[in-house]
């Protein structure tokens, strides 16, 4: 017998901000979404550290948004 479809998983909690976020791949294997990859984007740069850049002496003035002068 196969399994029914109808069977929906809970939905995991995640940040206010996220709320409503579903990220799915198709058949293709294209990965689809329903939210705006930019504001993805922004909440990323807001709460997650770059490990890549947590190296550099300028770090904290790039979290802050302050740019460096040349």
């Amino acid at each position: 017998m196969a399994k029914n479809k109808d069977d929906k998983k809970p939905k995991p909690k995640v940040h206010k901000d996220l709320n409503g976020f579903d990220v799915s791949i198709d058949q293709f294997g294209e990965i689809k979404s329903n939210m705006n990859i930019e504001k993805l984007n922004e909440f990323l740069d807001k709460n997650v550290d770059d490990k890549k850049l947590a190296e550099r002496d300028d770090y904290d003035d790039l979290k802050k948004g302050k740019k460096k002068k040349k």
